[in-house]
């Protein structure tokens, strides 16, 4: 089976020089929770824009879903988005709007019929457990039940991979292990998750893969090892 995300010597440069990525590669396969780590600087967030294709690499290929940056036009990139869901640190809620209309929104941009929205809306609070708060409007609502909206909001649309980008960044240790206990959830019915996360207490208590980033470079991916015991463990590896 081909991988789902396929980064090959990814290079990714900014203006005025800043390398962002060097030389980058590797897989990731359906189904797969991975982790990645590494400082403030060191490429996360531009590894997880590439996949979203919100950037497009200086050099090398990244392949989504069997799209390929090389090829991919930009007609054809909503309906490649359309399989990823993206949750963000900062929840990106509407103010505005309820709950159930914040995830409803997920679903009225892509033309979804709207007969269709509010079973939707609804099986992903029971999966998120918000049914009770449908109702509230974000400043009713904690920092972890607001990321709880943020991931229903992702996952309405049936991704077949979950992009979180620091999404326990802004809570406290309590919640922020609430909501890796969600994602793992969601990852054990079928969802691929990439998390890009600071937390090394939290990588450290699970045993999946982890990608480590420094500089731009990759320098270990616990997946190529026989035991992911040392997962997240700075400097683990370099190569």
């Amino acid at each position: 089976m081909s991988a789902m995300v396929r980064f090959t010597r990814v290079t990714k440069q900014y203006p005025k020089g800043v390398t962002a990525l060097d030389e980058v590669s590797f897989t990731l396969d359906r189904g797969e929770f991975t982790f990645l780590t590494g400082p403030s600087g060191a490429g996360k967030s531009s590894i997880l824009k590439l996949i979203f294709v919100e950037e497009r690499p200086t050099s090398g290929e990244v392949k989504v879903i069997g799209q390929s940056s090389v090829t991919l036009t930009p007609k054809k990139i909503p309906v490649l988005r359309r399989k990823l869901g993206v949750v963000f640190q900062d929840f990106r809620l509407l103010p505005d709007r309820t709950t159930a209309e914040n995830i409803a929104f997920a679903l009225e941009v892509t033309g979804a019929p709207p007969k269709r929205i509010d079973p939707k809306v609804m099986r992903v609070l029971e999966q998120v457990d918000l049914l009770a708060k449908a109702d509230a409007r974000p400043h009713e609502l904690s920092g972890g039940e607001q990321q709880r909206v943020a991931i229903a909001r992702a996952l309405v649309n049936d991704p077949v991979l979950l992009l979180a980008d620091e999404p326990t960044g802004n809570l406290d240790e309590r919640s922020a292990r609430s909501i890796l206990d969600l994602l793992c959830e969601i990852n054990r019915a079928g969802t691929a998750v990439l998390m890009a996360t600071h937390d090394l207490d939290l990588v450290r208590a699970t045993s999946f893969r982890t990608l480590e980033l420094h500089h731009g470079r990759l320098v270990f991916d616990a997946g190529t090892m026989a035991s992911g015991a040392t997962a997240g463990v700075p400097g683990g590896s370099s190569t």
